[in-house]
């Protein structure tokens, strides 16, 4: 199962509403790449496929596949406004082993 902030799942609507998908839910896929050989991939999903779990966070549909969601699983999503780094949302990751220096990608 995966979590939402608060602060995560207000970003998601106002991102929806600006994008004319108020009804869309957040699809996260664990996908190969970057200097550690693993990353997130977020995106706007409509509906579910056979192989996907969901789960409902704060009132926002998340959407997970099924090769994502041992990656994932006991994971929270928060949305993080850094002066260095910038805004953006970031998981918090339990499986995550180690990452690389920008943080951008992992090894579970």
């Amino acid at each position: 199962m995966v979590t939402m902030t608060e602060t995560a799942a207000k970003k998601v609507s106002e991102l929806r509403l600006e994008e004319g998908k108020p009804e869309w839910g957040l699809r996260i896929r664990v996908v190969g790449g970057g200097c550690s050989g693993m990353s997130y991939e977020l995106g706007w999903e409509d509906q579910a496929t056979p192989e996907d779990n969901v789960f409902d966070a704060q009132g926002i549909k998340v959407y997970i596949d099924k090769h994502s969601a041992p990656y994932l699983s006991g994971s929270e999503i928060d949305f993080v406004d850094n002066n260095m780094m910038g805004a953006g949302f970031a998981i918090k990751n339990p499986n995550v082993k180690s990452s690389c220096g920008c943080g951008q990608s992992h090894r579970f």
